[in-house]
């Protein structure tokens, strides 16, 4: 099986510059979309022609033109839900959670800390209940984590790594700490256990000519609970896909 998570920046955007294209050519089982950008029947209308194949589920944020979360799936969920039960920060359409005969499937977007770091303290907040909401599930069916969580976790995950330590929203050591804590509590970060040295990104900013150069920082990701690591098969960053400032990083697991 294949899973594909794609940080697309406005779907109504990027359904203008190949898309329909690129995920052909891709063709996964299950396609996370992050940052959609729109509205429920906005995301219907542009996902028109997939709707054919695949069930569509979307989570929107009260604020239009902001964040949102996509699910296509060929393979039909048990159950769908929408965030984490927490009003606070359920407002902004950050996480579906598809759940599957055998796991739990949870694309999520998680909040940025923000120009000046102004909303890093939210983050943590929402760092430490994502935490709790993905060990809850974990302690009923093994968990597929999905998304763009907005944090390079190393030093290998970001072109500039020292400067921006600690300026940077994506590159604090609270959101560093947050997601080894995250990982501590049973889950893999699956590119970096397969791929311990290797240099790849997926997200470039559209300023300085920033993918060109290749100066990008690794903010997408698969994670698995540990006990199902032995199914993953191969996960892939799909940087020769454009249309979005990240790029899709797709998983191959066979559950």
């Amino acid at each position: 099986m294949k899973i594909v998570s794609w940080n697309v920046n406005g779907i109504r955007a990027i359904i203008k510059k190949d898309f329909n294209q690129s995920i052909a050519e891709i063709n996964p089982d299950i396609l996370c979309l992050q940052e959609t950008k729109a509205q429920k029947h906005e995301v219907e209308k542009a996902l028109t022609p997939f709707l054919e194949n695949y069930q569509l589920f979307v989570n929107e944020a009260e604020k239009k033109g902001y964040s949102g979360v996509a699910l296509l799936t060929k393979p039909e969920p048990i159950n769908v839900t929408y965030g984490m039960n927490i009003p606070k920060f359920d407002t902004e359409g950050r996480i579906i959670c598809a759940e599957y005969a055998s796991y739990f499937l949870v694309t999520v977007y998680t909040p940025n800390a923000g120009q000046g770091l102004k909303r890093l303290d939210f983050k943590h907040e929402w760092d430490i209940a994502f935490k709790n909401y993905v060990k809850a599930l974990d302690a009923k069916k093994p968990v597929i984590i999905c998304g763009d969580l907005n944090v390079a976790h190393q030093a290998i995950d970001l072109k500039n790594d020292k400067s921006n330590y600690n300026k940077t929203a994506g590159y604090t050591q609270i959101e560093i700490d947050d997601f080894s804590d995250l990982l501590n509590s049973g889950f893999v970060d699956v590119f970096r256990h397969f791929y311990p040295n290797k240099i790849q990104y997926t997200y470039w900013s559209y300023r300085f000519k920033a993918r060109e150069r290749n100066t990008g920082w690794r903010i997408d990701y698969f994670l698995v609970s540990e006990r199902i690591l032995d199914k993953v098969i191969d996960i892939q960053i799909l940087d020769q896909y454009f249309g979005s400032d990240h790029c899709p990083i797709a998983l191959e697991i066979n559950l």
